[in-house]
């Protein structure tokens, strides 16, 4: 049964030029909205991830504490609920699918926030990695309406090096005789399995595997956490839904758009919410000093590293003292 609702976008311009037709964005609420429409936490996903990922972060006496707030979870565009590969008929189906950017989801998501429930004001943006460039997004694009935001292992912009990392997890899964130029029958399940191969050295830290880590998680041997773990990870996802969340990612960046015509420092020093800014002190993807520099530009930033061997997954709530971090200084922040 469908636990999240479905909003109708239309047809939709997106940033690339090309229109999608029928558009939709999946997204599922948490508590009630006030009278005043002012208890508002807007938690976009990120790569891969859908709505239930992100629940980790919310229930009773959490900062993100739905008998307190009304929290809205949007589902990325190409992450298999949303308009996405997998899910639009064609012409745009498969690798037809159009480029989306990240401020077309914010764009969006900010359709579905003012037109679907009428509110003006949003106390926290929060996200993680891709969700994290969301929420950074949002507070750049939406300076008046948004009170604070809180991205956590995720920068303002991708860098060039973890653009060729993405670029290597597309190779990874296109290398595969399936693949079929993204027209295939069945899933690339072997490009699948290369792609979290490729994406195991960078989630986690150097330290992580040196000192076994993976062990906590009830993995014996390297080669049983990469077998049982990494190579599985990505196999319930579309290979087409992937490449285009990937290939947002890679794009990433709050000042290509028309507003910001590429100056990213304008673009920072616009986000005047008060921002909570906690990278993975270990962070491959988005290296801390990244947040650090885009901090610098921001009217009202806190950079607040998560002291953490998990790397980039400091973040995805697998690990309780990273967990109860984020979530302690979350709720510090929300009573600011």
């Amino acid at each position: 049964m469908r636990d999240y609702e479905i909003y109708e976008l239309g047809d939709v311009l997106l940033q690339s030029g090309d229109t999608l037709p029928h558009a939709v964005l999946a997204y599922k609420t948490y508590g009630t909205l006030n009278a005043a429409k002012n208890n508002v936490i807007v938690y976009p996903t990120w790569f891969a991830g859908l709505h239930t990922d992100n629940e980790w972060l919310i229930g009773p006496g959490k900062a993100l504490d739905p008998e307190k707030y009304f929290i809205i979870i949007p589902n990325m565009l190409g992450n298999g609920l949303s308009s996405s590969p997998s899910n639009t008929p064609p012409p745009y189906h498969q690798a037809n699918f159009p480029q989306v950017s990240i401020y077309d989801n914010v764009r969006l998501q900010h359709q579905l926030v003012t037109q679907k429930f009428g509110i003006t004001k949003v106390a926290l943006v929060v996200g993680w990695s891709l969700g994290a460039v969301q929420t950074f997004q949002w507070g750049s694009s939406y300076p008046d309406m948004v009170e604070r935001i809180a991205p956590f292992g995720g920068t303002a912009m991708t860098r060039p090096h973890a653009k060729v990392v993405f670029e290597g997890m597309i190779a990874a899964l296109q290398a595969d005789s399936a693949w079929q130029n993204g027209f295939y029958t069945q899933q690339p399940k072997a490009g699948l399995a290369a792609m979290g191969r490729v994406y195991a050295a960078w989630g986690f830290s150097q330290a992580y595997y040196l000192e076994q880590l993976y062990q906590q998680e009830g993995y014996h041997t390297l080669e049983e956490y990469l077998v049982d773990y990494w190579d599985q990870v990505f196999l319930t996802f579309d290979a087409n839904d992937l490449i285009t969340m990937l290939r947002t990612g890679i794009t990433g960046d709050i000042s290509a758009n028309p507003v910001y015509d590429g100056d990213f420092e304008l673009a920072l020093s616009k986000i005047t919410a008060r921002a909570l800014v906690m990278p993975g002190s270990t962070d491959l993807f988005f290296p801390p000093q990244d947040n650090k520099y885009e901090a610098q530009y921001m009217p009202s930033a806190l950079f607040l590293p998560i002291e953490s061997k998990w790397g980039h997954c400091a973040g995805i709530g697998q690990y309780e003292p990273d967990s109860v971090f984020i979530d302690k200084n979350l709720k510090r922040f929300l009573l600011e």
